[in-house]
């Protein structure tokens, strides 16, 4: 029986690309540094803030004080242009209270404004990013914290993710993993929509 429903954010929660994109092309830019490419958009998407420094400035004679400038900006303006994905709150209401649900993610400083912003942050129990564990995705601590705090073991959580790096680590921490939009993923379960968790948790829509 599943009792914890565990969901990655950037590409699961939210779609983020377009507000990461013009987060990172804005430190490029203030450093000199042309736009981010299709294949570093793809890097730095599953990242950490800091990850994506070190990745993007791999060399740089800058990059101690790109990584000092990335941790004071102010995330406001990039806000607007993060999405909720569809159905997701629709399904977090659904889930509530029979399940309890946390977010498991390499979002750093922005995520309690995301969610703020979004108004989701009531509909989740726990949230771990990146600035909550010493060893970030693909380490399997962040997992483990969520599923140390509600004393749930591994087979009794689902970890809904997007990428290669969220199929690792839910089989690191032995938790059955959900592929969301990524049919090639190996997965438990494939999502095309949030709505597609629903039967699979025996719930209908009301």
């Amino acid at each position: 029986m599943l009792r914890l429903i565990i969901y990655d954010c950037d590409g699961v929660l939210i779609d983020s690309r377009a507000s990461n994109q013009a987060f990172y092309n804005h430190i490029l830019s203030r450093f000199g540094l042309p736009p981010l490419t299709d294949a570093q958009l793809e890097v730095v998407h599953v990242t950490t803030a800091q990850g994506a420094i070190d990745y993007l400035f791999d060399g740089h004679p800058e990059l101690a004080a790109a990584q000092a400038y990335q941790r004071t900006i102010n995330n406001d303006p990039f806000l607007p242009l993060i999405r909720p994905e569809p159905y997701i709150r629709e399904v977090l209401l659904r889930l509530r209270p029979q399940y309890l649900t946390a977010i498991a993610t390499n979002r750093g400083k922005s995520l309690p404004l995301v969610l703020q912003n979004l108004d989701l942050e009531a509909l989740f129990d726990l949230t771990i990013s990146a600035y909550d564990v010493s060893r970030p995705k693909p380490d399997p601590e962040g997992l483990e914290k969520i599923l140390s705090h509600f004393r749930v073991e591994p087979a009794a959580a689902l970890f809904i993710g997007d990428a290669a790096l969220d199929r690792e680590v839910a089989a690191a921490a032995g938790v059955p993993f959900a592929a969301y939009k990524n049919p090639k993923l190996k997965a438990r379960y494939h999502l095309n929509t949030h709505l597609d968790l629903l039967p699979i948790l025996q719930l209908s829509r009301e």
